[in-house]
Formats: C-alpha cells, structure tokens, sequence
C-alpha cells in the first residue's frame, strides 16, 4: 500500500469543515437538487460513515478475518435525526476520527494492508481497499456539497 493513500484519508480530516464554512442553517436545510440529500444530511451522512468505516479498519487490523456489517445510509439519514444534529460538531468529529484513525495507520507495517475482513454483502475486502473507498467517498459527497453550495449562491 502506498503511504501516500494514508496521507489523502489523514488530509480529508479537515476538508469537510471547510467546505461548510459561512453556511446557515436554512442552508443546511434546503434541496437546492430536489430528490437528493440537503447539506445537513450530507455532512451527518459523512461523519457516521466515517465512524463505521473507522471501526472497520481497526477490526480488520486487530482481528482475523472479522466479519463486517453493512448499513443501510438511507434508514441512518432518517431514523438518526439528521436535521436536529448539529452540522459543525460533525464536521468536527469527523475531522478528530480521520486524524486517530491515521495515527493508527501511519505506525502499521506495509503487510498490515493486505489484512481481510468479510463483508456480509460485498465479500473479502482488504485493509488497503478500505482506506482508499473512504478517500474516495469522501470526495464523491464533498462534489455534490460544492454543487449545492452554488445551487445556494454560497460557492466556496
């Protein structure tokens, strides 16, 4: 695994406060893409994911072959009270889980990659494959805020 890959999950950590920097409430709240998540669910949605994802490397680095557990995003964004939450604060957690989680990487040997847990819906996945989707997801959502911020008229 390359350690370049721990380093973009370790600086995605602040990325998400930033991006919701000078937002209001009522602009959390909107759907300026009607169907889709508001801001507020969006952000809610990337911390809890990140929680679990966290949970899953520290599994897959501590146990062998654990089993990992999906959830479904949609049931959390409506049963978790999304809009009551307060959208700073999970930014923030966000930002402090991306920076304990890579602590734990950075002191891991190369082979620690290469660990596997079993996903109940998707299989065998590595610890490297983990650290790269939550990269990526990060930036897949952290597009569709940008695009709601100047929907908004509030471009970063």
């Amino acid at each position: 695994m390359k350690r370049t890959l721990i380093e973009d999950y370790a600086r995605g950590g602040p990325l998400l406060a930033t991006s919701i920097q000078g937002l209001t409430k009522p602009d959390f709240q909107a759907y300026p893409v009607p169907g889709t998540w508001s801001i507020q669910q969006i952000v809610l949605h990337l911390m809890d994911s990140d929680l679990v994802a966290s949970d899953r490397m520290k599994r897959v680095i501590a146990e062998e072959n654990p089993t990992i557990i999906g959830y479904n995003e949609t049931l959390f964004s409506q049963k978790l009270f999304y809009e009551r939450m307060d959208p700073f604060l999970a930014a923030e957690i966000f930002a402090k889980n991306r920076q304990l989680t890579a602590e734990i990487l950075r002191n891991l040997p190369d082979v620690a990659f290469d660990r596997v847990g079993t996903h109940n819906e998707a299989g065998r996945i590595t610890l490297g494959h983990l650290v790269e989707t939550y990269v990526k997801h990060l930036e897949h959502h952290l597009q569709f805020l940008r695009q709601k911020r100047q929907l908004l008229g509030k471009p970063l």
